[in-house]
């Protein structure tokens, strides 16, 4: 109960987001819970070599581009944005440089936050603001999750092969399967329910990529909190860790399929 109970508000809360809430309402919401993000990734990526206005700053900073395309929700700027962020964040370290130990390292790991969270988060953003962006943001997420569970489900049941044993030992290639199966089911679920004229080719085949790349997600995130020291990201979701915990296959899987549906115009 400790997990269900939260899964299930978290779930409701997102659905009615995007099924009634306002593109307004979406950014401030998203733009909300990426600060949160930024301040989970920066505490395990600099640790306590800032004070909290210090700390702040860096959050800010590295969800600029999330910032940016909510009020200029345009591919074509992103880099732009991105490279302003890289601009003010080499800044800090310049001034900051002889306070803090290890700088490069700290410094590298920053940038890669910034990729990490900013650049691909901002995606979510830009998903949202295609036609019917709500309607794929839902599949997208019921993919995510319905992986992450099926993966979990199948992998305590008949996992045996491990999948990626030096990052995460408890995944298995068992687990991936079943997870590819169950996030088909959930795409196929909404799918019927909100585009029901969707090519169901494209929609497979999607999927089926999506759920590969939000595993890689989900390693990669792996591989910073081992690189870190760290179990959980945060503990803001009770029995569910922190924000990262929940959206790091998100990250992965919105990109992809935003630049699916941009390339192939459906």
């Amino acid at each position: 109960m400790k997990r269900i109970v939260p899964g299930l508000f978290i779930a409701g809360f997102w659905l009615l987001l995007l099924l009634k809430g306002s593109i307004l309402l979406f950014n401030i919401v998203v733009i909300f819970v990426v600060l949160i993000g930024c301040d989970e990734y920066v505490r395990m990526a600099a640790g306590e070599v800032t004070n909290r206005i210090e700390r702040w700053l860096i959050d800010s900073i590295l969800a600029m581009p999330v910032v940016a395309v909510c009020i200029f929700p345009q591919t074509s700027l992103l880099p732009l944005f991105t490279l302003i962020s890289f601009f003010f964040l080499s800044g800090y370290f310049i001034i900051k440089y002889q306070y803090i130990e290890d700088s490069y390292l700290r410094f590298c790991r920053l940038v890669f936050g910034l990729a990490y969270i900013g650049l691909l988060g901002a995606h979510v953003i830009l998903l949202r603001h295609l036609p019917e962006g709500g309607s794929w943001l839902i599949i997208v997420t019921a993919i995510t999750a319905g992986s992450d569970s099926g993966a979990y489900f199948v992998g305590r049941a008949i996992g045996k092969h491990k999948l990626s044993p030096h990052i995460s030992p408890n995944k298995t290639i068992e687990g991936a399967l079943g997870g590819i199966c169950a996030g088909l089911l959930g795409a196929v679920f909404f799918a019927f329910l909100l585009l029901p004229a969707i090519h169901w080719f494209f929609l497979i085949f999607s999927t089926i990529l999506v759920t590969c790349v939000g595993i890689t997600g989900d390693l990669t995130e792996s591989i910073i909190k081992r690189g870190t020291g760290t179990k959980d990201s945060g503990t803001i979701l009770a029995g569910h860790g922190g924000i990262l915990d929940r959206v790091d296959s998100l990250l992965f899987a919105a990109p992809v399929l935003y630049y699916l549906l941009v390339f192939t115009g459906v």
